[in-house]
């Protein structure tokens, strides 16, 4: 059973490398900027008002990205797009990139083909930013509140709200790319991650609250907090098994001499993760599948009012769409940062084999056929866990269905299984996309310390084995 002082001992050889304690109190310094700018209120809006009304929406698509934000949505901050319109800028230049040849050119330019998208990338962060800023205003002077939420509604609020959020999202932005380029980890991920961990210890406190006097304020029973709380555990203990997951392919090199040098001749293995794409395919999907939400806030429609509906967590088309997004983004995700022809090509160049496969094409094809399992399973694994959630909140709604939906309600509800439609009023976010990120970035983080520590000839956080890293 590992004690606190390896940990301990490997925190101090942290701080006592100049460069690494320098780099890590830099990322922990702007995520505290970030923190304390999620307090900063938006001008002109009552934000006791808008919490009471974050309070009617919990289990729809609104608490979804209020977990994301890190609370910044409910208290409208600064900061209350977060980074999404990031995520969704780059999903759409990845996306472009495939179809439109001249980023297709650029993204194979190198370093400098990646800096021309990645300011493509910011350009249109703002101009979503200001398309959803604008869309928030809207929906905020339309809500029927009372206190109103927003006391002088106009475009004189508008354009305030359109500067403040659209500044707010390019400082996080800006914030993200500093922590990646001049600090430890993915700043696009911590500030994500951030966010999440901050809101776990209240979760915690509301769930005890759930309890019967004298321990709580509510009706559920012990048993269910504790099987919750295995729950809890055990699926976070299966997300850690199946993120280090590997399928190591045998390789071997032959022989070959060099002058007087003899190389090769060694064995070695080419890593394939389980779950190669990473919690990438669950954001990308997340943020699509919000955005019809966003257009049905400025369109009063009856059609995008039915479709906004129709994509509130638990619904079939939510379900269905979600699902579709998390398949496809790992496959599209995958096939963009692994290139099985190429990597069949080098092992090739260098006099490796894999045993029993010839060489060349038919090696890219036993790679290709090996990865696209990988990845099938590793999108049934995020499919499962991603719905976790919605199962123990809202449930599945079954009803809206069409011809068949209320029978299997009304099947479901004569046996006894009606929960599977309700929910099983869990009142905060677990499992899920939340759960993948903090796994995820924490393991990602530790891996880069510990490659930074193990350059430098100091043992890692690991003593008995060491973390594969996230990308293999």
């Amino acid at each position: 059973m590992p004690t606190l002082g390896p940990v301990l001992g490997s925190i101090r050889n942290v701080l006592n490398i100049p460069d690494l304690r320098t780099r890590v109190l830099f990322m922990l310094g702007l995520l505290a900027v970030y923190r304390m700018g999620s307090w900063i209120p938006t001008p002109g809006i009552d934000t006791l008002a808008l919490q009471q009304l974050f309070d009617q929406q919990a289990g729809t698509i609104f608490s979804f990205l209020d977990i994301f934000s890190g609370g910044n949505l409910s208290r409208l901050s600064i900061f209350a797009l977060g980074i999404m319109p990031y995520i969704t800028a780059s999903i759409i230049l990845q996306l472009l990139t495939v179809v439109w040849p001249y980023l297709e050119r650029l993204s194979k330019e190198g370093q400098l083909g990646r800096k021309k998208i990645t300011q493509y990338t910011r350009y249109l962060t703002v101009a979503l930013a200001l398309f959803q800023s604008f869309a928030t205003s809207l929906a905020l002077e339309r809500t029927a509140a009372e206190p109103p939420i927003v006391p002088s509604p106009g475009w004189g609020f508008r354009f305030m709200t359109m500067l403040t959020l659209t500044t707010g999202t390019a400082f996080v932005m800006w914030i993200g790319e500093q922590i990646s380029e001049r600090g430890i980890g993915n700043g696009i991920s911590l500030i994500i991650f951030a966010g999440i961990v901050v809101g776990l210890v209240p979760a915690v406190i509301s769930l005890g609250q759930g309890l019967p006097p004298p321990l709580g304020t509510g009706e559920r029973s012990i048993f269910s907090i504790l099987f919750l709380l295995i729950l809890m555990v055990g699926v976070t203990a299966a997300v850690v098994f199946v993120e280090r997951g590997q399928r190591r392919i045998p390789i071997q090199y032959a022989k070959r001499v060099v002058g007087r040098k003899m190389y090769g001749g060694q064995s070695t293995h080419l890593p394939l993760r389980v779950n190669s794409g990473g919690v990438i395919p669950v954001i990308f999907a997340a943020s699509i599948v919000a955005f019809p939400s966003t257009l049905g806030l400025v369109f009063e429609t009856p059609w995008m009012q039915g479709m906004a509906t129709q994509l509130q967590q638990g619904y079939p088309l939510y379900n269905l769409l979600y699902v579709t997004g998390i398949i496809f983004f790992c496959f599209f995700y995958v096939s963009i940062i692994f290139n099985p022809d190429e990597v069949a090509d080098n092992i090739r160049k260098y006099g490796g084999y894999i045993p029993g496969i010839r060489p060349g094409k038919r090696t890219a094809e036993f790679i290709d056929r090996a990865l696209s399992r990988l990845t099938a399973a590793g999108a049934i694994y995020l499919v499962l866990v991603c719905l976790l959630p919605e199962f123990l909140i809202t449930g599945f709604k079954v009803q809206p269905i069409p011809f068949i939906g209320p029978a299997i309600d009304n099947f479901l509800v004569q046996y006894g299984l009606g929960y599977i439609t309700t929910g099983l009023g869990v009142t905060f976010y677990f499992g899920g996309t939340s759960l993948l990120i903090v796994v995820g970035v924490a393991m990602d983080t530790v891996q880069q310390i510990e490659s930074q520590l193990i350059m430098r000839h100091y043992e890692g956080f690991l003593k008995k084995g060491r973390i594969r890293g996230r990308r293999g």
